[in-house]
């Protein structure tokens, strides 16, 4: 199991080089459409929809995508706000009252769009501007689940979330904002974005913490779905870490909150 799992996070890796570094920006942002359609498969999954309304979903989210490209670029900045509402202002209260999607399939795919699309396009609008920049921010979430993991193992003694991820702990989110702080650090001074971010240290710092909390209330949204869907894992596409979005699941909330404040500071 250890095995296929370091082989598969070793090829994700790979194809991450590869979309970021080789490829242009178009045949980019159609991966990750590609990526987009398979997350919303997942999610009509986590619905418990048959096999024919989750592709055609997966197809719906497909054409979303393409048009948000080639005729509504300017509705970007919208979807990216209403994201970022979502997360900051109603998934604190989803998790705290534990609302599921069962029971309304409309709400439950609107929902989807809301967390995949923007995903979608802060992935597009990071990239556009620089891939390092893109680069950074991603590295931030794993950074960010790292560190907490971490400091959960060694310090955890009072519990975040336990009926919705019951290794979570409140000593991990301090380690996750210490490790994230001292990774932007480094960053801002060794790497190729040292010297081309245009905020203060202070103000970067609160965004930098803003960002860590947020991909928390990612990774237990999706927790929380998947544990009122019955399932350990939203699929089994990628042999080892389970599903599209398992993987992203942080990133669902962290990249638009990104791509968002760049639309203020570029």
């Amino acid at each position: 199991m250890l095995e296929t799992r370091v082989i598969t996070a070793l090829l994700l890796l790979a194809g991450l080089a590869l979309i970021l570094f080789a490829l242009p920006p178009l045949a980019a942002a159609l991966t990750f459409a590609a990526i987009a359609g398979l997350a919303a498969w997942e999610w009509g999954g986590l619905m418990r929809q048959d096999q024919p309304a989750r592709v055609m979903y997966a197809f719906v989210l497909l054409l979303f995508c393409w048009q948000l490209t080639v005729a509504a670029a300017q509705l970007v900045p919208v979807l990216l706000g209403l994201s970022v509402a979502f997360w900051i202002l109603v998934v604190p209260f989803w998790l705290r009252f534990k609302w599921t999607l069962a029971g309304n399939d409309f709400f439950g795919y609107l929902l989807g769009a809301l967390v995949i699309l923007p995903t979608w396009a802060a992935l597009v609008a990071l990239h556009a501007v620089s891939t390092w920049l893109m680069l950074a921010v991603m590295a931030l979430v794993w950074v960010a689940d790292i560190s907490a993991y971490f400091a959960g193992r060694a310090f955890g003694k009072h519990k975040l979330a336990p009926s919705i991820s019951p290794g979570k702990t409140w000593e991990g989110v301090v380690g996750a904002l210490v490790g994230v702080l001292i990774y932007g650090g480094v960053v801002l001074s060794v790497s190729p974005l040292a010297g081309k971010v245009p905020l203060g240290a202070p103000l970067l710092g609160l965004l930098l913490m803003l960002l860590t909390l947020v991909s928390v209330l990612g990774d237990l949204y999706e927790s929380l779905l998947k544990r009122q869907a019955g399932v350990k894992d939203s699929s089994k596409l990628l042999p080892g870490h389970g599903g599209v979005l398992d993987r992203i699941d942080a990133l669902t909330s962290a990249l638009p909150l990104a791509a968002l404040i760049l639309y203020f500071v570029h």
